[in-house]
């Protein structure tokens, strides 16, 4: 493997290009996350603790999404949302589904908290939202930090799906690169095996390092304080 291969991938111009599918992978991967676990968590509480028309709603969309295909949902969200882009709807098909994923996440983790803590909460002066607020989960999400953590490498990866739409994600720019490289150079083997041994390697460096960060703050999370009512 000659260094005119690394030359000719790794071009100035290039590396800007597949930076802006980094860019975007990075966007939507933040965006999809946070939204996923807001939705989640409301789902999970619905679930755990609104038996009647709220948790029974909850379970059928967690259900839904759980038993199907994500690429299903991106491509009923693509092609079939009448409002915003290609990038934004794709966005909204996997917040859909990964919200259902992390809602079984943060449900089994509400499980494991003892019940006799919300007893406990009462006898403190605590109402029922004030004890899921400063007692029961942060407790939780400190439990489900390796589920959690799993879920997110797992959207991470999940972006390249885009790269079906023709969505300028890092993985299709990557691709795309191809055809750049083709216009003035004769593309071999050697560019192809160099090309997506660094689409790998971006990822993991991504997903490594972070579940490196979040170890480390799981291991110097400190302790719930409670504050009753005043």
């Amino acid at each position: 493997m000659s260094v005119q291969v690394f030359a000719d991938i790794f071009r100035p111009a290039n590396v800007r290009y597949i930076l802006t599918g980094l860019r975007t992978t990075i966007f939507v991967s933040v965006a999809t996350v946070l939204l996923s676990i807001a939705l989640g968590s409301v789902l999970a509480l619905c679930r755990n603790y609104e038996k009647r028309v709220l948790g029974r709603i909850a379970s059928v969309y967690i259900e839904i999404f759980r038993s199907t295909p994500l690429l299903l949902w991106i491509l009923i969200s693509v092609f079939m949302l009448p409002f915003g882009n290609y990038l934004i709807r794709g966005c909204l098909g996997l917040t859909l589904y990964t919200s259902s994923v992390i809602a079984e996440i943060v449900r089994g983790g509400l499980n494991s908290i003892d019940k006799g803590q919300f007893e406990a909460a009462r006898s403190q002066g605590f109402n029922f939202i004030q004890t899921l607020a400063y007692i029961v989960l942060p407790q939780c999400f400190r439990r489900i930090v390796p589920s959690l953590m799993s879920q997110v490498i797992t959207t991470i990866k999940d972006t390249s799906f885009f790269a079906q739409f023709a969505i300028a994600e890092f993985f299709f720019n990557s691709k795309q690169l191809m055809g750049i490289i083709s216009k003035d150079t004769v593309i071999s083997s050697a560019h192809i095996f160099v090309l997506y041994c660094f689409i790998a390697l971006v990822y993991f460096i991504i997903n490594f390092a972070l579940s490196c960060i979040v170890r480390a703050l799981a291991k110097t999370g400190g302790g719930i304080e409670l504050r009753p009512e005043q």
